[in-house]
């Protein structure tokens, strides 16, 4: 745990993660509404129906990499919240390097297997470009979340182990639908 904190007990982590859980659940419905919103552009863009979920899992997957790093790096006493502090910065560029790397091939792999199946409804540049700029917006996005959970999380003497990865991921689902459909709405 985080120093100063509780001792480990099955009712402290129920007592933090229950209410935290709920309404974590909350934004999840949203998420699923938003996606809802998009029915028709889905339909005639099957690409962007296959990126949906690598997107908001893979910016999902970035931000928890991230969590797991800083949390382990908090519990060491190797971070702090300093816009100085290299290990802070490191990490966070290497999400967002990651994510340049993963997202292009993403969005030929969707576009690839869309065209395999049927129509695709894009350009293979398009569905390449909306897939590289969703994924560079939505891991900046994901470094600030992660950054702000881990820093409440210790503010509030929770154990970031408990706390940052579900907010984190519930998060990056909703904004990776709404990133995904911005990023489209501006290229397409």
């Amino acid at each position: 745990m985080v120093e100063g904190s509780a001792e480990w007990s099955v009712s402290a982590i129920v007592r933090t993660m229950l209410p935290l859980l709920c309404v974590l659940t909350a934004i999840e419905l949203v998420s699923g509404l938003v996606l809802e919103s998009f029915e028709a552009t889905l339909l005639a863009a099957p690409s962007l129906l296959l990126l949906v979920p690598v997107t908001i899992g893979m910016g999902g997957n970035l931000g928890s990499v991230l969590a797991a790093r800083l949390s382990t790096a908090l519990h060491l006493g190797l971070l702090s919240f300093s816009p100085t502090d290299d290990r802070l910065a490191g990490n966070a560029v290497a999400t967002i390097g990651l994510s340049l790397t993963v997202f292009p091939l993403v969005g030929a792999g969707a576009w690839g297997l869309t065209a395999f199946v049927g129509e695709t409804g894009l350009t293979l540049g398009t569905v390449v470009l909306i897939a590289l700029l969703s994924g560079l917006v939505l891991s900046v996005l994901a470094v600030v979340v992660t950054v702000v959970t881990t820093y409440a999380a210790y503010r509030y003497r929770l154990d970031p182990d408990d706390v940052v990865v579900p907010v984190v991921t519930n998060v990056c689902d909703v904004l990776g639908v709404l990133v995904l459909f911005g990023v489209y709405r501006v290229v397409a």
